[in-house]
């Protein structure tokens, strides 16, 4: 019998996949949460389909999304990522994921983890939003747009709400699976 997914999943095998393993699966370890914030903020005006095709050359290009190795990227690295047709091309996000990396390590000082920080959003558990329909899932939400205001006041870049709850979604910090999804 054919498992029943989240309509945007049907797309391909790599959506599939994506979504029976990892979407909206909770992440507590930094290293992941990060990853995601790099994709999400990429995938701003782009499709996440275009960004989990380019996922591995992403991984590749930013060295396995080590922030600590981002956060000091030179001019040299960023001319090398500006050439590197396997990802997004675009300067502004390139810089944003070298700042982003830099603030990332300022909030792991003050709160211990990044994960600590992001979790006490939602009160530490998933919130479960119990979606009929995908038309019953929002872009934003409060909690979203909290969350991206305190981002932005502490220096992030392209972290706006919609990519902030996509964020949320994808690290399981909410549960958007819709009603007949056989995770639900």
């Amino acid at each position: 019998m054919e498992k029943i997914r989240c309509g945007w999943s049907e797309k391909d095998d790599l959506y599939k996949k994506y979504h029976d393993e990892e979407w909206g699966k909770p992440v507590y370890d930094d290293e992941t949460i990060f990853e995601f914030l790099i994709l999400e903020s990429f995938q701003a005006g782009l499709s996440w389909y275009t960004i989990l095709n380019k996922r591995e050359n992403f991984r590749k290009a930013f060295d396995h999304f080590n922030y600590k190795k981002i956060a000091k990227y030179s001019e040299a690295k960023i001319e090398e990522l500006m050439q590197n047709p396997g990802i997004i091309r675009n300067r502004l996000k390139i810089l944003a994921t070298i700042n982003n990396a830099q603030k990332f390590m300022e909030v792991q000082k003050e709160f211990g983890s990044f994960s600590k920080y992001i979790w006490d959003f939602v009160g530490g558990k998933p919130v479960d939003n119990k979606p009929k329909t995908l038309k019953d899932i929002p872009a934003t939400t409060e909690i979203s747009d909290s969350l991206a205001k305190d981002l932005k006041k502490r220096g992030f870049k392209f972290m706006g709400s919609t990519v902030v709850y996509a964020h949320m979604q994808a690290t399981g910090m909410v549960n958007d699976h819709v009603e007949n999804c056989f995770i639900r």
